[in-house]
């Protein structure tokens, strides 16, 4: 074993001192490089949450508009003159569930310069994933964030006051504070 480690010295002795000191320093930048430094590099892992839109059914939003009618009907009968009345309510859109959503990001950046030379890397990733509730089975519920109703498009009212004028501006009036509907997409006509 002694006499390995004597032709390996003995090696090294041959190898001319300058070589040798440009051997360790190429060694020692080497190590600088591999080695990420505050200064050079910069990570940053972010978690967000995000909302992801899922459409209710049609059967949830024609029950929600048959609720908003109902509502209506029953408000309108209770005004001076309107008598007898029925409401059809058209909605825009279905609704809308926003599922929360767990987002982590990282980025990573390192320059690295040797002399005349810069090189610089970057690396991101992204990750999405659905938040779910605990639920009692196996698999639990996404979780809801927000719930958006249908929007109404347009409202009818027939009511048997509709012939009179004043009955028909209450009636619009009363519409336009509780919908978010233009004027011109509400019509009041007189019940035969």
């Amino acid at each position: 074993m002694k006499t390995e480690k004597k032709s390996f010295l003995d090696k090294i002795k041959e190898i001319p001192k300058n070589q040798l000191l440009i051997g360790g320093l190429a060694g020692i930048l080497l190590l600088v490089i591999a080695i990420p430094t505050g200064k050079n590099s910069s990570q940053e892992g972010q978690i967000q949450k995000k909302e992801e839109k899922i459409e209710l059914s049609s059967e949830d939003s024609r029950s929600y508009g048959k609720e908003l009618e109902r509502k209506l009907e029953q408000i309108l009968k209770k005004m001076e003159g309107v008598g007898k009345v029925e409401v059809m309510i058209t909605l825009q859109d279905e609704g809308e569930h926003i599922v929360e959503k767990d987002i982590s990001r990282n980025n990573q950046e390192i320059s690295e310069e040797d002399g005349t030379i810069k090189r610089s890397t970057q690396e991101n990733q992204y990750q999405e994933e659905t938040v779910f509730s605990q639920g009692t089975g196996s698999e639990g519920q996404p979780f809801v964030a927000k719930e958006r109703v249908p929007r109404v498009e347009g409202v009818l009212v027939v009511a048997e006051g509709g012939g009179n004028s004043k009955v028909v501006k209450n009636i619009s009036d009363a519409v336009l504070a509780l919908f978010p509907v233009e004027i011109h997409k509400i019509k009041v006509v007189k019940m035969n």
